[in-house]
């Protein structure tokens, strides 16, 4: 059990720490409960800390179903199998994708104000989450990531199911997460404080990070 987000950055970061040895490592956290533990991990190894934000494209009538993401830095990833299932027109993809964009810049200028965005290129990058259950953000996540050409990919974690895990282990360098327990449901199973990450804790978070 983590005592809340902090607590378990906290015992995250020395794994982190041993793990990745990069100078330019850059760690993102994603938002809102991604964050409190990134900004333990980004302390620990002095490291920049950014948001990395991901809104989903839901399927109409059925938004769960997502068939791509938009991400920060102007990304966009589209499921091309799923979307060779489904009968969607290229309007509706665009009218969606447009929709998510427009929230994703409310967040990123919400969250990071006029900073820019930290440049992903080249880069060994850490994305950082509270936990993992399906891992569908993280994986949208990861593969918007990629397409901005960073060296290395790590995924950090304090806790998460063992199959997402696995998973994502083909898609990224390296997956770092503290415990995968047995019988996994919900994240905030393991965690004594597990009440939601407001904008404004974010913002304060990234701001005391960059001062």
């Amino acid at each position: 059990m983590f005592k809340n987000r902090r607590d378990a950055g906290q015992q995250l970061a020395p794994k982190v720490r041993q793990c990745v040895h990069a100078q330019d490592a850059l760690v993102l956290g994603l938002p809102r409960g991604g964050v409190p533990v990134a900004f333990e991990v980004a302390k620990a190894l002095s490291a920049e800390l950014d948001v990395f934000i991901v809104r989903k494209l839901g399927v109409p009538g059925q938004e769960e179903l997502a068939f791509g993401a938009v991400a920060s830095g102007g990304v966009r990833v589209l499921n091309e199998v799923l979307l060779r299932k489904i009968s969607l027109s290229t309007t509706v993809i665009e009218q969606i994708t447009a929709r998510e964009r427009i929230e994703l810049g409310r967040r990123e200028e919400l969250y990071r104000g006029k900073r820019p965005p930290a440049k992903l290129a080249g880069r060994t990058v850490i994305l950082v989450d509270d936990g993992l259950a399906t891992g569908a953000s993280m994986k949208a996540a990861c593969a918007a990531v990629r397409a901005q050409g960073p060296r290395q990919l790590a995924i950090a974690v304090p806790v998460a199911a063992r199959e997402t895990c696995r998973e994502l282990e083909e898609s990224v360098d390296l997956v770092l997460c503290l415990a995968t327990p047995p019988g996994f449901e919900a994240v905030g199973s393991w965690y004594e404080d597990f009440s939601q990450t407001s904008e404004q804790e974010v913002q304060l978070l990234l701001t005391q990070h960059s001062a």
